[in-house]
Formats: structure tokens, sequence, C-alpha cells
């Protein structure tokens, strides 16, 4: 790609609109970069700043409608996928709008995905650090996001903030809608690993292309396949069978207060995950679009692979989530408080096997370290991320 004139806003953080065109606000501390774009707020694209081919390449997923503009989007494909890439907030409701909701305008998973969010660098800030703002003015909704990245380290520490304009408590959903793509993930090369327990898919499926059995309990990685086939999906693997998608909702393990996800590439012997506080996110939604979609701009050759952590089991949208009430014992929502806030915190990270690592089983959060274990439950490596573990646990709720 080209690149265009870049302003320097910090030492690390630089303004630029070189992602085939888009406004973007570049994060780099010489280790890794993360992109981030004004519009929608997108974590568009994280990678080493290696010479390697491999090892740099983007791990996230970048969406068929990357390259075009904003503005040269189709209304009627704005309401299918809010111009969505690599990671995405779903802020309010997670899934269609009510009706009345769409009435007012509203698409795909809220408004935050659909403005554009103003940066700003934080006042006596060293490295690569920035913020960024956007004001949901049909759910009178503030919201604030603040990243860093570690010095020298191949972490990030994100922490968001919800405030609520209302003097109302405002019950809402908050997902992060995280997803992985080609090549980086690839049906051969690719692992999903996470702290979770069981689920429940989709009450609806995935329409007539579910791989996986509608409305049924599972024990974590296996599910039922869809009938008259038999035998269960490991929902470990991605891509399974072309032109069959999944939607399962997953609780993460109650018995942890730091829940963890990951993707790894055995091939390019490279991970990338993300360790987040069970008590702002004790869910995670699997989604998998394999080929499926045919109408623009899908056009039955896109994968995509949603590892989505939040409030939130399934994209069912407010109203009906509230209608099913809690799963597995466990709230489906959260409560802003009138006039009030709420933060939530976590680290995004990417990591490289060593030689004599074959695979990897989890992650712990542990002083100034991210320590990995393989399939022995012994530890592995671990890389340096200084400060992660009181990071995570300030000001929890």
């Amino acid at each position: 790609m080209k690149e265009t004139s870049e302003k320097v806003l910090l030492q690390g953080t630089y303004r630029s609109s070189d992602w085939d065109g888009h406004d973007v606000t570049r994060l780099e501390n010489g280790l890794v970069e993360l992109t981030v774009l004004a519009n929608g707020g997108h974590l568009a694209d994280f990678r080493f700043a290696e010479s390697s081919v491999a090892l740099s390449r983007n791990v996230l997923w970048e969406s068929p409608w990357r390259y075009e503009k904003a503005s040269e989007r189709r209304p009627e494909d704005l309401t299918q996928t809010a111009g969505f890439t690599g990671h995405a907030l779903c802020l309010d409701y997670f899934g269609a709008p009510s009706a009345t909701e769409a009435a007012t305008g509203l698409t795909l998973h809220g408004e935050a995905s659909t403005k554009r969010w103003v940066v700003t660098t934080p006042e006596n800030q060293e490295g690569a650090a920035c913020q960024w703002n956007v004001r949901l003015p049909i759910a009178h909704l503030d919201f604030e996001r603040k990243i860093q990245l570690g010095k020298m380290e191949s972490v990030a520490y994100i922490e968001e903030t919800v405030k609520n304009q209302r003097g109302i408590d405002h019950v809402c959903d908050w997902v992060q809608h995280a997803t992985f793509g080609p090549p980086f993930v690839n049906q051969k090369e690719a692992t999903f690993v996470a702290s979770a327990v069981h689920g429940l898919t989709a009450p609806s499926g995935y329409g007539d292309d579910s791989l996986v059995a509608n409305d049924e309990q599972f024990s974590w990685p296996y599910v039922p396949l869809q009938q008259p086939q038999n035998g269960v999906a490991d929902l470990r693997q991605p891509f399974a069978v072309r032109g069959k998608g999944v939607t399962a909702a997953v609780l993460l393990d109650p018995g942890r207060q730091v829940e963890y996800i990951l993707a790894v590439n055995g091939k390019w012997r490279i991970g990338v995950g993300y360790c987040f506080r069970r008590g702002d996110f004790p869910w995670m939604m699997v989604w998998e679009e394999n080929c499926v979609r045919t109408d623009r701009p899908w056009n039955g050759t896109t994968q995509a692979r949603g590892m989505e952590f939040g409030t939130t089991p399934l994209p069912i949208g407010r109203e009906e989530t509230l209608r099913r009430g809690r799963l597995f014992d466990t709230p489906s929502w959260c409560v802003i408080p009138g006039n009030g806030a709420k933060t939530a915190r976590y680290l995004m990270f990417l990591f490289k096997l060593p030689d004599r690592v074959s695979s990897v089983r989890g992650v712990e959060v542990n002083g100034d370290a991210l320590n990995f274990y393989g399939t022995d439950a012994r530890q592995a490596f671990s890389i340096p991320a200084r400060g992660c573990e009181s990071f995570l646990s300030a000001g929890s709720q």
C-alpha cells in the first residue's frame, strides 16, 4: 500500500489514511503495530512489526468491504454489516435492532460501529497511547476507549468506559466483536483456545445453513451436528464445512477471575489472544461465516470466525435477550447506573511459539507476565506484560 502523509500525534502514535484510504490511527512500539479506524472505531489491523512476511501479517479478519470507503457503501450493505472489520464494538444491543429501534435508523449491533470516533492523545502519556470517544445519541450513552502499547511488549492495554447520560438505569449489551480470518486463520493451520465450559447453540441456528444443531446445550468444544448429520463439530477448529455457518453461546469458566481467548497458527508459529475480567465479560459467542452468504458484499467467498466476548451470550437483540432471562444462572446483560458509568479492561496481545513448543492450551496473567501453558498443563513460555495483573484487577466491578 502506498504511504500517504502522516501526522505524529505522540511518540509511537500516528494519524494516517494509508489503510486503503480509510482514516486511521496507528500505534507502534517497535515490536507490534495496532491500527484503529476513525469510522466505527474498529481495531482493524494487529501485527508484528517485522520484515518477515509470515510474522508481519494482520492476524485480524479483513472484511470484504475493507476496500470500500465509508462514503461508497450502500445503505443496504451498512444495515447488514455496519462496515465491520477486525475487532468491532457492539454496544447497547447485540444483534438486530427491534422494530422501534430500526425505525429510528439503528442498524446491526448498535450505533457505535456507524459513527465517526473522536481521537485524542492522553496528557502526560509516554509511548504509543491514544484515546477514542464516541457519543450514541439514541441510546444516550457516551463511550470512551483508551489503548496503550506496552514499551517493547506485544501487549495492548485497553480500558473502556460507558457513561449513562440519563438519570435512570440503562440495561444494555456490551460485546467485543473480535473476529479472525484468512490467511491467519484457516482450516488446516489454525486452532482456537478459550477458558470455556459449556454453551447453547442459537435457537434459529444459522438459518438453513447451520453446521450445528439448533438450540442445543453442549460441553465445550464439542457441539452436535445439524441433522441428518451424525457426530459433533469441534469449535476449536475453524471452517470445517464450506457452506455451513455457526452461531453458539459459550459460558466462560465461572471459577476464573480472568478469562482468555487464543487463536494460534501452527505453521506461522504465532498467535493472538485476549485476557479479560470475568466480572466484565462472562460470555463468548462463536460466529462462523464459511462462504454461506451469497449477497453483496459477502459474495459466497467470505470466511470469518468471531470469538466475541461480552456481557451477552447470543446476538438476538435486547428484547429477546431480556425475555429469555439468565442463561446457566449467569446474567445476560449489564446495567449502567443512572447518570453513572461502568468500566471494563482487557489485554490484547501477540505471541510467538518457541521452537520447543508444539501447542498452547491456556494462558495466565501473573504479575508482570503472561504465562502460556502446553498440553501437560506446565508452563511452556511467557511474554512480558508489565503490570498486567494489577491492570486487570484495578477498579474491578
